[in-house]
């Protein structure tokens, strides 16, 4: 029986930790989990910091930073990550705050519309706007008969901020229901409008939580690279800077500098959110609310549901044009239906990148669950000092930006590796590639799908007591066989969210995997880049729509397989109440 006592201090945490820190198991976990790490995230972006500070390089900071080109790259850069931030931010806000504070119909669907984004290709959105609001776009032009110019900042804030939005939603949304509705019930009481108890109340009790949102999308905007080169125009950014620079250039020198220059807001930004989230939580948000939410009902309800109605109308309509476009022969132009573009993903020349990114994230995702489960149960139950050193080597997937993780694969990877005339290390990278290429593809899908895992784990583990696991190697239990039977049965629900996150972010991603592609191993997400960059919008659309699909069995298949754990997780956690 589970006894319903205070979270563990660190001196309880401490004495189970230095039982279970000299089992074999364990240490043989900590040096392939650490290996993993150093392979996949640390030797590229060494490559990268060690190509950008050679001598040779030097010279080209001083180039780049006197340059009023480059500077405008930089200005460019920065200023679009501020206004997703702030745009992505307010559209999460303004959905959280419908679900968790209006009384309206319709909320479950404005949820399942506001997930959507997860689940699309990263571009999709950048393909249907040129095609809905383009120059010649069937609602700028044929509706309003307006020759709009998409290309550039404006249209990469609008995919952007649609796009990355739900990460800002989800976090606000659990902070909006975590708010004590006992606040709000003493301020009516003392006659305040509701309207007045938002004004005052509400959102300064959130202000501080839309920090963490901000810093995250103004990270994931500057570090894109799909959008930019789709929708970009002449507006250029870093990201998209350093890829020239490696395919048009082949200057793998300026790469590295511009990735540098990348990197120091990316990581500022990211690490910077990390800490604020890791900060004390103001008292009057909590996990387990005192009084039922008095739901806002009123006619002033309804402008705000209109914005919302309207986004998501916005958001349907994008991807209604993915899905309608893939089966017209020119949408808008020439709308006779055509199975030919899904023909030609599914059965033709497509099917071949079909397989290999399902075969790819198939070994992807397993392995990725698996490791940011083990990080955590490391980091949390096992490591002292350097527990905070493999925490950090594990997020360095998503805190360093895909296209400086790609670069960093070629620089570290591309040349086969002697030991005097031993062949110590054949090459991951380019023509003649181990296995076409097919390594470092896994392992970057691998080094970028870790972290989400890794932090709900973190999360799960902190607020299950330790002493739960100690009973158990009391028995006589070893601590890999504890953390099979016991602790990850209790922590499942973790697992899921691992597995979903790194199987979607697998079959999604471009900005990592774009330069590590070869002849022999083909990736639908490449394919779409490439045909969304010639004008075959069809097949664009066609790739989106069987990608999308195949996300969502995806996550089905995935629910089957492990979904039990959560009624586990849900028995435990009544067990624990009911004590």
């Amino acid at each position: 029986m589970l006894s319903d006592r205070e979270p563990a201090t660190s001196t309880e945490v401490a004495a189970p930790r230095r039982r279970r820190r000299a089992d074999p198991g364990v240490r043989v976990l900590i040096v392939a989990v650490a290996l993993l790490v150093v392979i996949g995230a640390v030797v590229p972006l060494v490559a990268v910091l060690a190509t950008a500070f050679a001598p040779d390089a030097l010279p080209r900071y001083a180039e780049f930073f006197t340059s009023w080109v480059d500077l405008a790259i930089l200005r460019n850069t920065l200023v679009l990550g501020a206004l997703v931030g702030l745009c992505g931010t307010a559209l999460g806000f303004l959905f959280a705050f419908v679900q968790a504070r209006l009384d309206v119909p319709g909320k479950k669907i404005l949820h399942v519309i506001a997930l959507i984004p997860i689940v699309s290709p990263p571009f999709a959105v950048a393909t249907a706007t040129v095609v809905l609001y383009g120059r010649r776009g069937v609602i700028s032009h044929g509706v309003f008969g307006v020759e709009y110019d998409i290309y550039g900042l404006d249209g990469l804030v609008f995919v952007l901020s649609l796009s990355l939005f739900p990460v800002a939603y989800l976090g606000l949304l659990g902070m909006l229901r975590g708010l004590d509705p006992a606040l709000e019930e003493a301020a009516m009481n003392m006659g305040a409008s509701r309207w007045h108890v938002l004004r005052t109340l509400i959102l300064p009790l959130v202000a501080p939580g839309l920090v963490a949102p901000f810093l995250l999308l103004f990270v994931e905007a500057i570090a894109d690279l799909a959008n930019p080169l789709v929708l970009g125009g002449d507006y250029t950014v870093l990201a998209g800077r350093a890829y020239l620079a490696v395919t048009g250039e082949y200057d793998i020198t300026g790469a590295a500098v511009y990735c540098v220059i990348l990197l120091v807001p990316s990581l500022a930004m990211y690490f910077g959110q990390r800490r604020w989230i890791n900060r004390k939580v103001r008292t009057t948000i909590t996990g387990r609310p005192s009084g039922s939410v008095h739901l806002i009902d009123g006619w002033a309800r309804w402008p705000v549901y209109g914005l919302a109605l309207l986004a998501s109308a916005v958001i349907l309509s994008l991807y209604g044009t993915v899905i309608v476009g893939s089966v017209t022969r020119v949408f808008g132009v020439d709308n006779t239906f055509t199975l030919d573009y899904l023909k030609e993903v599914v059965a033709g020349v497509g099917v071949e990148a079909v397989l290999d990114t399902l075969r790819f994230a198939a070994i992807a995702t397993p392995v990725a669950g698996l490791v940011g489960l083990v990080i955590a149960w490391l980091v949390v139950r096992h490591l002292d000092r350097t527990a905070w050193l493999l925490d950090l080597g594990g997020t360095l997937g998503v805190a360093v930006p895909g296209t400086v993780l790609g670069i960093g694969f070629v620089l570290a990877y591309r040349p086969d590796r002697w030991i005097g005339p031993v062949h110590a290390f054949p090459s991951l990278v380019g023509g003649s590639a181990l296995a076409g290429g097919a390594v470092a593809i896994v392992l970057a899908y691998i080094v970028r799908s870790v972290p989400a895992g890794q932090r709900t784990a973190v999360g799960s583990l902190t607020q299950l007591h330790p002493y739960i696991e100690q009973a158990s190697t009391d028995l006589g239990a070893s601590p890999l066989q504890t953390f099979r039977r016991v602790t990850l049965p209790l922590i499942r629900p973790a697992l899921l969210t691992g597995l979903s996150y790194s199987f979607a972010r697998s079959m999604t991603s471009v900005s990592t995997i774009v330069l590590l592609v070869t002849p022999e191993t083909k990736i639908i997400t490449s394919q779409v880049l490439s045909a969304a960059s010639t004008g075959r919008y069809g097949v664009a659309f066609a790739y989106c729509t069987v990608l999308t699909a195949l996300v969502l069995t995806g996550f089905a298949l995935i629910r089957v397989l492990v979904g039990t754990g959560a009624a586990l997780h849900r028995t435990a956690t009544s067990e624990r109440q009911k004590t």
